[in-house]
């Protein structure tokens, strides 16, 4: 395995990682939304069908580099996937503590 090899590798992992966050950031941000939207499923279909274009074209491309790029994009996306649900859950979490804070004073 060469230099070039191990570079091209973390670039499919970085590329997997920012294809996670784009999918499923995208997701929690379409749910955020929608929730109080007036039409929830025009969000959730549009954010469905932008979200899996991106993410489809985005693999597309990395599994022109061979089986070894797809594998270690779909590590970084699913590396992703427990960034961002960290993330949120922490985000949440701060924002309920601030609300019950709030709703707590007189």
């Amino acid at each position: 395995m060469t230099m070039s090899d191990i570079l091209h590798q973390i670039l499919a992992f970085i590329e997997g990682t920012l294809l996670g966050i784009i999918f499923f950031g995208g997701l929690w941000f379409t749910v955020k939304k929608a929730v109080g939207a007036k039409t929830p499923a025009i969000w959730f279909f549009s954010s469905l069908f932008l979200r899996l274009a991106v993410v489809l074209i985005g693999f597309y491309l990395i599994v022109q580099g061979g089986l070894e790029r797809i594998i270690m994009s779909l590590i970084g996306f699913i590396v992703a996937r427990i960034l961002v649900t960290y993330y949120t859950k922490s985000r949440d979490k701060k924002r309920k503590i601030k609300e019950v804070y709030h709703e707590a004073k007189p």
